[in-house]
C-alpha cells in the first residue's frame, strides 16, 4: 500500500513509525512532516489547509490511504473532499468531527445519549453569560468554574476560573476582545469535576469499535500540574488504575451510546474516537471532551506497545469493515513518554536552535519529532514549542520513566526543558 500521512508533529511521527513497520507498505509519505518523519517516510511540501490540492496529489501519486492527524484539517472538511474523490481516507467527516469541534454540539450530544459529563450552561451571548455568573453566586454557589470555548483553540480554550473575577475577565476575552476568534463565540460554563484524567484512543468504522491502550497524559507546562495549559507535556500507558472493569464500564456506557448517537444523527464516525475522561476517586468516569483524532502525546505511548499492524487496522476504519481485521494486541510493556519544549512554551518562545544529543541515546529510546526540521547542512534545528517527546518502554511504568529520564538530558538545544513527573503517580 502507498500510504500519505498529514501532519508535522509527534503524533504524526508516531504513525509514521508504526506505518512503516507493516508488510503492506509499499510507499510512505508525510505531508508536511518534520526532520524526524523525514527519516520513515518521504516529506512531501503540502499544505494540508488547502484540502484540494492535497487530493490532486493523493489521486496523481495513487495514494492507497491517507491519515489525517490534525483536527483543525479534519474540521475543515478534508476527509469529505478525498472521499469525493473516490479516495480511502482514515478520519471522520466534518459533520463527524463536531464531536471535536463544537463542544456545545458534544455536550448536547452526551446529554441527550444519557452519557456521564459533567454539568454544563451553553451561551451564545456575553450578556446572557454574565448574567448566569450573577445568579450562580447570588444562589451561594461556590468556585472554581470551568468555562469552555466552543471550537478549536489548540488547547487554548478551556480555563479553570477560580473565581468570579477570572470567571468574568475569560468571558471577556473569548467572547467581547475574541481572544479565540470564533471559537470563543460560543461558551460552555461547566462544574469543575475531581479525579485522575485518562485518556482512551477507539477505532471506530462507523459502527463497530476496537479500543486502544488507555493512556494519562499531563497538560500543564510545570511540575505538580502548575503553569499554563498546553498541547501535553507527556504520557505513559497503561495507567493501573485503568483495570479491566473500568475499561468495560467506558465502553458500554460512553463509547457506544456516543457512536451510536453520532450514526443516528446521520454522520457516522469513521477514524480514530479519543475520550478524554476523569475518573474519581470512587472510580466514576465522566467526559471531559471528545477528540476525533489520535490524541499527542499519548499516540507517542500507545503506538509502541502495540503489536499487530496499524496500516492493516486504519484501513479497515477507512473501509467500515473492522470486522474483518483481528483487534489490537498489546504488549506487556509499559511506555513513558517526555515532551521536551522550547524555554517560554505554551508562551512565546524562540526558535532555530540546533538540536544535538540524538545520536547518545540508549538504542532502544525512541525520540518522536515534533518542532523540529533539516538545515541544508543536515543540521537538526527547533521550529516549535514542542521539539521532541522521548519514550522509553520497560516492564513497568517505573522502569520505563527511568529509563527515559535517564536519556532526556543527554539531548540539548538552547532553553530545553520539560517535565520531571511524568509517569510518577504510578510510583505510588
Amino acid at each position: 500500500m502507498r500510504v500519505l500521512v498529514i501532519g508535522s508533529g509527534a503524533r504524526e511521527h508516531a504513525l509514521c513509525w508504526a506505518v512503516s513497520r507493516s508488510p503492506r507498505l509499499t510507499k510512505l509519505y508525510c505531508a508536511p512532516g518534520n526532520g524526524g518523519t523525514a527519516t520513515v517516510a518521504e516529506n512531501v511540501a503540502l499544505d494540508p489547509a488547502d484540502s484540494s490540492s492535497c487530493a490532486d496529489w493523493a489521486a496523481a501519486h495513487a495514494i492507497d490511504l491517507t491519515i489525517i492527524g490534525p483536527e483543525n484539517y479534519l474540521a475543515g472538511g478534508i476527509a469529505d473532499i478525498f472521499m469525493a474523490r473516490g479516495l480511502r481516507v482514515f478520519g471522520p467527516r466534518a459533520a463527524a468531527t463536531r464531536i471535536e469541534s463544537s463542544k456545545a454540539f458534544a455536550k448536547r450530544l452526551m446529554v441527550a445519549a444519557n452519557v456521564p459529563t459533567p454539568r454544563a450552561e451553553i451561551f451564545d451571548g456575553y450578556d446572557e453569560a454574565i448574567q448566569y455568573l450573577d445568579r450562580y453566586e447570588a444562589e451561594g454557589n461556590g468556585y472554581p468554574l470551568i468555562i469552555k470555548a466552543d471550537g478549536l483553540a489548540a488547547g487554548k480554550g478551556v480555563v479553570k476560573a477560580e473565581n468570579g473575577d477570572e470567571a468574568r475577565a475569560t468571558l471577556d476575552d473569548f467572547m467581547v476582545r475574541r481572544t479565540l476568534g470564533e471559537a470563543g463565540t460560543t461558551v460552555l460554563i461547566e462544574e469543575c469535576i475531581t479525579g485522575t484524567e485518562l485518556s482512551l484512543f477507539v477505532l471506530c468504522d462507523g459502527q463497530r469499535i476496537y479500543p486502544l491502550a488507555p493512556a494519562c497524559d499531563y497538560k500543564r507546562a510545570l511540575d505538580n500540574d502548575e503553569g499554563g495549559n498546553t498541547g501535553g507535556m507527556g504520557a505513559y500507558s497503561p495507567p493501573a488504575f485503568a483495570t479491566p472493569e473500568l475499561l468495560a464500564r467506558i465502553e458500554a456506557t460512553i463509547v457506544h451510546p456516543v457512536v451510536e448517537a453520532l450514526a443516528a444523527q446521520g454522520m457516522p464516525f469513521r477514524g480514530l474516537l479519543y475520550a478524554g475522561l476523569m475518573v474519581s476517586g470512587e472510580g466514576e468516569p465522566q467526559v471531559i471532551e471528545f477528540n476525533a483524532r489520535f490524541g499527542d502525546p499519548e499516540t507517542q505511548v500507545v503506538l509502541p506497545r502495540l503489536e499487530n499492524d496499524l496500516l492493516e487496522l486504519c484501513a479497515a476504519v477507512a473501509d467500515g469493515a473492522l470486522d474483518r481485521v483481528p483487534p489490537p494486541v498489546w504488549s506487556d510493556a509499559a511506555a513513558c513518554g517526555v515532551v521536551v519544549a522550547s524555554r517560554g512554551y505554551p508562551g512565546e518562545y524562540a526558535k532555530g536552535f540546533p538540536i544535538t544529543g540524538l545520536d547518545t541515546l540508549d538504542p532502544d529510546i525512541i525520540a518522536f519529532h515534533a518542532g523540529t526540521a533539516r538545515e541544508p547542512d543536515g543540521q537538526l534545528v527547533t521550529t516549535g514549542g514542542r521539539v521532541l517527546t522521548l519514550v522509553a518502554l520497560g516492564a513497568t511504568v517505573a522502569e520505563a520513566r527511568a529509563r527515559v529520564y535517564a536519556n532526556i538530558e543527554r539531548v540539548y538545544f538552547e532553553g530545553a526543558r520539560w517535565r520531571s513527573d511524568i509517569g510518577a503517580r504510578e510510583l505510588r
